[in-house]
């Protein structure tokens, strides 16, 4: 099963970035997302790319502006996750060949997005949305929109979410925080890909 989960590592440092990668793939999570905001988030991602050899799809988020965009396409990452909608970064995003994820909280800034170019929607942060609101949300939008809930999200409410209309999800601290070791992340990695595949399998 192809698992629509990112994992947010944020504050991840260079030197456990290959050894976290290997741990996520393996576990089945192969869609990897360093915040820009962690140390030296560049060479993790490098790190990961080369440690991946195209098992995972592997980028980075909290991705602000197009400089941004174009530091990671040199470096041959292929994700691009932000916190805001910024249709300058998805077009630059979309521009270099990158999968575009931007954050909306509102259909305008849904459709903002869409029309942009973005590959899917980051719901953030998903607990202020609600299920309520991605139902709301997914009536008007085109049907197949992936959206994926971010933020306050774990994999006791997979479920729920599958049946609002998810994609997917990001997981950030449910299964890495600065410390983790690879064995850490491993039993989380298991447990939220166990959750996934109940709900959605």
């Amino acid at each position: 099963m192809k698992r629509e989960i990112i994992a947010i590592l944020r504050g991840i440092e260079p030197h456990e970035a290959r050894a976290i990668a290997d741990t996520l793939i393996s576990a089945g999570i192969t869609r990897i997302e360093v915040p820009l905001n962690s140390p030296d988030p560049l060479n993790s991602i490098a790190q990961m790319l080369d440690q991946a050899k195209g098992r995972a799809v592997i980028g980075a988020g909290t991705v602000l502006d197009a400089q941004d965009v174009a530091r990671l396409a040199a470096i041959g990452a292929q994700m691009v996750v932000s916190p805001d909608c910024n249709p300058e970064v998805i077009a630059a995003s979309k521009s270099a060949g990158l999968l575009s994820y931007p954050g909306v909280l509102t259909p305008t800034e849904a459709f903002v997005a869409l029309r942009a170019g973005a590959d899917g929607l980051k719901l953030f942060p998903a607990f202020k949305v609600g299920l309520d609101g991605l139902s709301a949300l997914k009536a008007v939008l085109p049907p197949d929109t992936k959206t994926y809930a971010v933020g306050g999200v774990g994999p006791d409410g997979f479920a729920d979410w599958r049946k609002a209309g998810i994609t997917g999800f990001g997981i950030g601290t449910g299964i890495y925080k600065p410390g983790f070791t690879a064995g850490d992340v491993a039993a989380r990695a298991a447990d939220i890909a166990s959750a996934y595949d109940a709900a959605f399998g």
